[in-house]
């Protein structure tokens, strides 16, 4: 097949060649504008794994080690679509704000150069049979990114660095621990059929030690949850958000997050196979994702810093995500969904704080006032984000949540629908309080001159929110099956 030998090949060499040509660069302008050209590159040579897909089914390549699949392709989406509308955006953010603090050539090259090593990293992830390459290259992200955070260069970017490198690195060992007990649990019923790859063990799952599996699968979700942001695990997140500029916090927020929320979806069917169907994985992703639900609706209301206020709805709603797993049947692809929206939902949010913050000087949100009068479309755009983000009907983050409600319903989960709902409301009202105060509230910054937007921004802003509003009324039927099939890989593992 053309597709197994040719693309993976152009897609190494693009991201090489993305990551060579800025040597070669001085203009700052042409240093950020490479990666926007070589996401855009690879997001149409990715469209090649998805025919493929949809012409023979799921398959695997380079011995193996590699797979696309109904879950692969959605999630290589997605990443696809965080990097190519950031880096849209970035082009005018880096002319006007980042990187102003010693803003030399060697800073925008560093910049672009470790952004596409990044995001070359997170495809890895995605498109990874193997268990092991997929600890790799997860690693590898978290090392890269790190130094993303610390573009700044000022002392509370490279506090927040070292925090976000010792507290993934620390969960990336529980990962690597946990991946390990996994291939032990092969090992010991004799299993001849190699098992480091995620299809073999999906395969083979019911001939795998279950306590072993258990134990396996704590490590794994402690490990990449941490790097996911589930709470209590989440510590480095507010920081490394906060302190990042905001092309970076978008993309941890909108694919980084994902990604190892990924690898755990991946392991899941294969634990619960293990383990004979019990539920324990199930249980225990549901009790991870009301812990992150309860303490983003602990610590949201306390927050002023506006990047640090969508750190915690970040940790929110990859709580829900992990809550509709852990109900499973309508509930994880109303996960699979919730992925989406929220990452579009938090790219627009990220980008129309970041406009504010330099438009403003201050992060701090009781600073921030007059908003629609300074920046009506960016005021706008921070509006819509806001009213999708808490779950205001009828955009596509309520539809989702409303799959998750309906899932516990139809499980006759009475309780887990009571404090859905209520942490849900009381993050609601926090939200709308800060978002109602900056955008109407009467202050002298609203006497400044009002702030315009360049075209590929707006086209941005237009597209989300219609986006993000159509998905909310209609869902295509191809859509919508294509995401019943990703969700039963989730539910019964890979069959090739």
């Amino acid at each position: 097949m053309i597709t197994t030998s040719i693309v993976p090949i152009a897609i190494v060499i693009v991201f090489a060649a993305g990551i060579l040509i800025p040597l070669k660069l001085e203009d700052q302008k042409r240093l950020i504008a490479v990666p926007l050209w070589t996401t855009a590159i690879v997001s149409v040579l990715s469209v090649f794994f998805a025919l493929s897909l949809h012409r023979g089914g799921a398959f695997t390549f380079i011995g193996g080690n590699f797979i696309v699949d109904q879950l692969s392709v959605y999630h290589l989406f997605l990443v696809n679509l965080v990097f190519l509308a950031t880096g849209i955006f970035m082009q005018d953010y880096f002319s006007k704000a980042a990187l102003k603090k010693n803003a030399s050539v060697f800073h925008y090259r560093r910049f672009s150069m470790l952004w596409q090593g990044f995001q070359f990293m997170l495809l890895v992830v995605i498109l990874s049979n193997n268990i092991g390459l997929t600890w790799v290259a997860m690693e590898a992200t978290t090392v890269l990114s790190a130094f993303l955070i610390i573009s700044e260069s000022d002392s509370l970017s490279l506090e927040a660095m070292w925090k976000y490198l010792l507290v993934c690195s620390v969960g990336i060992g529980l990962a690597f621990i946990g991946t390990i007990l996994v291939v032990a649990a092969g090992r010991e019923h004799s299993i001849s059929e190699n098992m480091n790859t995620f299809s073999s063990l999906s395969l083979h799952a019911g001939e795998l030690n279950p306590e072993l599996m258990l134990f396996a699968f704590i490590f794994i979700l402690v490990g990449y949850g941490t790097k996911a942001g589930l709470a209590p695990m989440h510590s480095w997140l507010p920081d490394a958000h906060s302190q990042a500029p905001t092309p970076v916090s978008s993309v941890f927020s909108g694919v980084m997050l994902n990604a190892a929320l990924f690898v755990i979806m991946r392991f899941l069917p294969i634990v619960e196979g293990a383990m004979g169907g019990n539920g324990d994985a199930h249980s225990i992703l549901l009790l991870v994702g009301f812990l992150s639900l309860l303490f983003a609706a602990v610590f949201i209301p306390i927050q002023h810093d506006v990047k640090r206020l969508l750190a915690y709805c970040s940790v929110e709603h990859i709580g829900i995500i992990a809550i509709g797993l852990g109900l499973g049947g309508l509930g994880t692809a109303a996960a699979l969904f919730h992925s989406l929206n929220h990452s579009l939902s938090k790219m627009l949010a990220f980008f129309s704080s970041g406009s504010i913050i330099h438009t403003y000087g201050t992060r701090d949100m009781r600073k921030i006032s007059g908003l629609m009068a300074r920046m009506p479309v960016w005021g706008s755009a921070f509006l819509v984000s806001m009213f999708v983000l808490i779950g205001v009907a009828p955009f596509s983050v309520f539809m989702s949540e409303f799959w998750i409600v309906k899932a516990a319903f139809d499980e006759g989960q009475y309780l887990l629908f009571g404090l859905f709902m209520l942490g849900t409301i009381a993050i609601f009202i926090s939200m709308l309080k800060y978002v109602l105060d900056m955008l109407f509230k009467p202050g002298i910054e609203a006497a400044g001159k009002k702030e315009g937007v360049k075209t590929p921004d707006m086209l941005i802003i237009i597209i989300f929110i219609s986006v993000l509003l159509a998905a909310g009324l209609w869902i295509p039927s191809p859509f919508l099956a294509f995401l019943e099939n990703a969700a039963s890989i989730i539910e019964t593992g890979i069959r090739l």
